[in-house]
């Protein structure tokens, strides 16, 4: 494998600090690398998510492929927004010629995703509309999931998706989000067999979301500090509720782990009713590395 394809980037995604936010990493050049070589390498890092972009297959789009440690995604948020970011920074895109009109597209199994800069953020579109049903977790359920009490419950659980489908589960405090404590045999028995081993605990306090976002994998639970992919089934959700046409608000997450981040979400209702889901976001650039060739 050529060196230039081994060589990545280390980001904290949704915050402007290091050491904060959501860990990325991302390869670029990506083209020459076989999807089982990407998941070693992103099981060896170990990451939340590890993206490999392809060379540009026009002006201002790239193909992208997520992975976790464990498995590939067809979307998430947080490597749209690093990757977005580190485009810029290593002028590979000019971030004062994307516009609305010729924005940055970053191809992704979910579909295209169009990105925008404003001042400090990278914004991105997601153009698949948000799909809700109904979640197999009730609130009796949820109280033994959690060990809360019913008054620490805000309303009945949702599952939504964007692209990537999130439990949405609406809690009454931060105080809450901060005492509950997850049951295995409670979420196997309830969550497991929907297929989706993903669950966001929210709290809504007007514009501001303190929230919690927790899969399952490989037998035990796993916390995220930022989740994109989430935000936008919570922002999808939401703004199908709303009678606004446009709503906004600041997702707090991570502060449970000591990785605080902040994301961006906005819903637009338009004449046809439908609702357009747009996430942003800061990124730093914290280091890179090198994977030495194989052949």
């Amino acid at each position: 494998m050529p060196l230039s394809q081994s060589r990545y980037y280390l980001l904290d995604v949704f915050t402007a600090s290091p050491f904060a936010g959501n860990q990325l990493a991302v390869f670029l050049d990506a083209d020459g690398i076989e999807a089982e070589r990407m998941q070693a390498m992103a099981t060896e890092l170990g990451l939340a998510e590890t993206v490999f972009v392809g060379r540009s297959k026009g002006e201002n789009r790239f193909p992208m492929r997520i992975f976790t440690a464990h498995r590939e995604l067809p979307f998430a948020g947080h490597p749209t927004v690093g990757a977005a970011h580190l485009l810029a920074a290593q002028g590979l895109v000019d971030r004062k010629a994307i516009t609305a009109d010729s924005p940055l597209v970053l191809e992704v199994p979910a579909g295209p995703l169009a990105i925008t800069f404003e001042q400090d953020l990278a914004r991105f579109r997601i153009k698949r509309p948000v799909e809700v049903g109904t979640s197999p977790l009730g609130r009796a359920a949820t109280l033994e999931l959690t060990g809360l009490a019913p008054d620490d419950i805000a309303g009945d659980p949702v599952q939504a998706s964007c692209g990537l489908p999130f439990h949405l589960i609406p809690l009454a405090t931060p105080q809450a989000l901060s005492r509950m404590q997850l049951d295995l045999a409670v979420w196997k028995e309830h969550l497991s067999p929907s297929g989706v081993e993903q669950a966001y605990f929210y709290v809504m306090r007007n514009e501001a979301i303190h929230a919690r976002m927790f899969s399952r994998q490989n037998g035990s639970f796993l916390e995220d500090s930022a989740t994109g992919s989430a935000a936008a089934a919570l922002a999808g959700f939401l703004g199908s509720q709303s009678e606004a046409s446009r709503n906004e608000w600041r997702i707090h997450q991570g502060y449970h782990m000591d990785r605080p981040s902040e994301i961006y979400a906005r819903a637009t209702r338009d004449e046809q009713q439908q609702v357009t889901v747009e996430i942003a976001g800061q990124a730093v650039l914290v280091g890179e590395g090198l994977f030495y060739p194989q052949d």
